[in-house]
Parts: structure tokens; sequence; C-alpha cells
């Protein structure tokens, strides 16, 4: 049965929300209801990967309205918007803020690949002396200096 994204997305929507203990680790992030056009904030429970609320935006006053009805929250983690940590400093100063696990992996890919570019050079005169001998190593080095020399 087919199903479009938007259908799926207005089902999953539509899903009632568990009502219940205010949680004591959450995670916020936002996501693209129409992408480019409309954003929304999801809140989970950091600890269940429960969905706790959908807010309708991702500005700081709607974050920082729910943070203050809830406020249990001990632990909040976000992405590296400048505007979620500032709702979070208003509206829970205490709370502690810490970056999610794929905002981290993706910083760290993104100063990796940054940091390789950047030396790129300094590994030109070592890739002309093969690190092995024979004719598969020697063809290798032959193609990659084709390939350069087409860059250039």
């Amino acid at each position: 049965m087919g199903l479009s994204r938007h259908t799926a997305l207005r089902t999953l929507l539509r899903i009632p929300l568990p009502t219940g203990r205010t949680p004591h680790v959450i995670g916020a992030d936002d996501f693209a209801l129409r992408r480019r056009h409309r954003y929304a904030t999801v809140v989970i429970d950091a600890e269940t990967h429960e969905r706790i609320d959908v807010l309708p935006d991702r500005t700081a006053n709607t974050l920082q309205a729910w943070l203050r009805e809830h406020p249990g929250v001990e632990v909040v983690c976000r992405d590296g918007s400048a505007t979620y940590a500032e709702a979070i400093r208003r509206a829970l100063p205490h709370a502690v803020q810490v970056a999610d696990r794929w905002h981290l992996w993706h910083n760290l890919w993104e100063a990796t690949l940054s940091e390789v570019k950047a030396h790129s050079t300094c590994w030109a005169p070592v890739l002309d002396a093969p690190i092995y001998d024979g004719p598969r190593a020697q063809t290798t080095l032959q193609r990659w200096h084709q390939v350069h020399d087409l860059l250039d």
C-alpha cells in the first residue's frame, strides 16, 4: 500500500501523547514539517525514548514556555542551536545542557574533514613513494598521478 510522507506525518501527529510524569532528562530537536518552510520541535524522554510533546515551531519562546510548565527537567539534550540554548537558560537556569550523540559525531566529522583538507598538501610528497613495492602498488600510483594530472 502506497503512503506519502505527508500522510504518514499527519497520522503520527494524530497519535495521542502519553500523559504522566515529567521526565528528568529530555531531548529537544527540530524537524521539518515542510522543508525550508515550516519546522516544529519534538521533545522526547531521553531515558525511555518516548515522545513527550510536539511543539508547533522551533522558536525560543515556545520551548521556554513548555519548559516552564515542566519544572522537573534537570538535563536537556539538544543540538547546537543557540535558540534552544537561550530558551533552556531562561526557563531552567540550573538545568544541564548536553549535546546529542548525532550532533557530536557530525561536528567531529566536519572538523576531521576540515583538518584533512587543510593538510592534504603535506601528504603529497609521501604519496610519491609507495608503501608497498609490487605491480599493484605501481599501478595504483600511476592511476593516482593520472587523476591528479587531469585535475590540474
